[in-house]
C-alpha cells in the first residue's frame, strides 16, 4: 500500500457475495498505522506475501489479506478472524497530499493524510475532511 494513503471504499463482497457499498468508508494509512472510519485503528504489518491489520483501538479484530492493483483501484481480499472472507475495492481520495501524522492516547487513535482525518475511540470512527 502506498504511503501515506487515503482511500474511499467502493464496495465489499463477503464470503463470495455481490460487491456492495451501503456507507462511506474511509481508510487512512501513515507509516505502519491506520484508522478506518468504521471504528477501528491499529498497525499494519507485512510478512512478504500477506498484509496483517492488527486492531488496537475501537472494534476488536485482526484481518489478514492481500493487495493488488486493478487500474486506479486497490483490491484487497482476505480472511477475518472468524474465518469469513472479504473482497474490498478502494479508490484513492483526492487532496491526500500535505501534512500527515498518527496520534494515539488512552482509548483513541487519530490518523491524518492531507485534508483527511479519521478519529477512532470506543464510540466508533469519525471521518472529517479539512
Amino acid at each position: 500500500m502506498p504511503e501515506p494513503a487515503a482511500w474511499l471504499r467502493r464496495g465489499i463482497s463477503r464470503d463470495g457475495g455481490p460487491l456492495l457499498e451501503d456507507s462511506e468508508v474511509v481508510w487512512l494509512q501513515v507509516g505502519p498505522y491506520f484508522a478506518d472510519s468504521r471504528g477501528f485503528a491499529g498497525a499494519t504489518s507485512y510478512d512478504g506475501s500477506r498484509v496483517h491489520f492488527h486492531h488496537l483501538t475501537g472494534e476488536p479484530g485482526e484481518d489478514t489479506g492481500a493487495l493488488r492493483w486493478e487500474g486506479p483501484n486497490l483490491v484487497e481480499w482476505g480472511t477475518n478472524t472468524d474465518g469469513s472472507t472479504f473482497l474490498e475495492v478502494w479508490t484513492p481520495l483526492p487532496a491526500a497530499d500535505g501534512e500527515t501524522g498518527s496520534w494515539s492516547g488512552t482509548g483513541y487513535h487519530v490518523v491524518r493524510v492531507g485534508r483527511h482525518v479519521v478519529h477512532v475511540d470506543s464510540g466508533g470512527g469519525t471521518y472529517a475532511r479539512l
